[in-house]
C-alpha cells in the first residue's frame, strides 16, 4: 500500500555550512572590519554576537541569506530576544526541527477533513499517510503544501 511521511527536518551539515559561510561573509564585509562579531552554532541553536543591536539585524539578514542558499527554509527559525552582555550584545536563533504533537494532530484533522481515501496517523514527530492510490497521496501532499502550517514540510519515505 503506498505511503509517505510528512516531516520537518533540517540537515545539520547544511546548517553548519551556512553558519560557516555567514561567519566568512561577516569577516570580509567592510562595515564589520575591526568589529568583534561572530556566529556560534550549538546543536540547533545559532548565537549571534555583535557590538550593537543594529549589527545584529544585519548579521541576521546575512544568516538568512546563507541558509536560503544552502536550501534551508528560513520559516524554521525562531528568533530570541537580544541581550546585553558586557560590551557585546547577543541573540539566540533557534532552528526548529520536528513537528510538535499539536501540529501533527492539526495535520491529521486537515487530511481527514479533505475526505480523501487515505489514512493519516501520528508517529512521533512525523505524520504517516497511507492510501490505495498514488493520486490520493499526491493530493494530500498538495493539500499540505497549500495549508497555513508555519513549519517547512518535507515528504520522505515514499513507498509505492
Amino acid at each position: 500500500m503506498p505511503s509517505f511521511d510528512a516531516v520537518s527536518e533540517v540537515d545539520k551539515h547544511q546548517l553548519m555550512n551556512s553558519v560557516d559561510q555567514a561567519n566568512r561573509l561577516i569577516g570580509n564585509r567592510f562595515d564589520f572590519k575591526g568589529v568583534d562579531a561572530r556566529f556560534e552554532l550549538e546543536e540547533y541553536q545559532v548565537i549571534i554576537w555583535a557590538e550593537v543591536d543594529f549589527q545584529l539585524q544585519q548579521m541576521l539578514d546575512v544568516l538568512k541569506s546563507a541558509l536560503h542558499k544552502n536550501g534551508i527554509d528560513i520559516a524554521c527559525l525562531e528568533e530570541g530576544e537580544s541581550q546585553a552582555s558586557g560590551k557585546q550584545v547577543k541573540q539566540g536563533i533557534k532552528v526548529r526541527t520536528g513537528l510538535d504533537a499539536d501540529l501533527c494532530r492539526k495535520m491529521v484533522k486537515m487530511i481527514k477533513g479533505a475526505k480523501l481515501k487515505v489514512q493519516a496517523q501520528v508517529q512521533g514527530d512525523q505524520v504517516r499517510v497511507t492510501g490505495k492510490k498514488r493520486d490520493d497521496l499526491q493530493a494530500v501532499m498538495a493539500l499540505l503544501r497549500g495549508s497555513d502550517i508555519d513549519m517547512p514540510l518535507q515528504f520522505t519515505n515514499f513507498r509505492d
